[in-house]
């Protein structure tokens, strides 16, 4: 009878180590991202707009400003969601100035912390390296090297078919 409470002891404590090891992270290390964006709807207008803030900066949308303390992201190999800390208030007509949010919003789960405006909502997209305009503009610049070095290795294949010809 020993032995067996011992080999159910065992078994039981080997089983818990294999769970352990095999047990996913209770939660995934997220990367800080420089750049966050943003989408926001006038509830009156219906009229959305997608934006991109850097981390530190304040961006205006009608009355509302929205300073973006942090963007994280995480790592391609975990399950997709980015999260940004954002700071939100309303200055009135009357110069009054009043917090309308501040917290973490989700992009996989708007809802979960949600900015509570009357007119306005903004949540989350995503968090990002660069601004699209920026990695766009490094595209175009990295076309326009190619097509330079393109035409440079032609113009040598000339050169070198008229040393030929001679």
């Amino acid at each position: 009878m020993l032995i067996l409470k011992r080999f159910c002891l065992l078994g039981l404590m080997g089983g818990v180590a294999l769970l352990l090891i095999m047990a996913p992270p209770a939660f995934a290390v997220m990367q800080d991202m420089p750049v966050v964006k943003l989408q926001s709807i006038d509830k009156i207008t219906g009229r959305t707009v997608t934006f991109e803030a850097r981390v530190g900066s304040t961006v205006k949308y009608g009355p509302l400003y929205i300073k973006v303390q942090a963007c994280r992201k995480a790592p391609p190999i975990e399950q997709p969601e980015s999260a940004a800390f954002i700071q939100v208030w309303e200055v009135t007509p009357r110069d009054v100035s009043k917090w309308v949010f501040s917290g973490w919003m989700f992009a996989s789960s708007p809802a979960l912390s949600a900015m509570d405006h009357p007119i306005y909502d903004v949540w989350v997209l995503d968090c990002m390296e660069k601004k699209t305009e920026e990695a766009e503009a490094e595209r175009r610049k990295a076309e326009e090297e190619k097509a330079k070095e393109g035409a440079a290795t032609e113009e040598r294949l000339d050169e070198q078919v008229e040393d030929l010809g001679d």
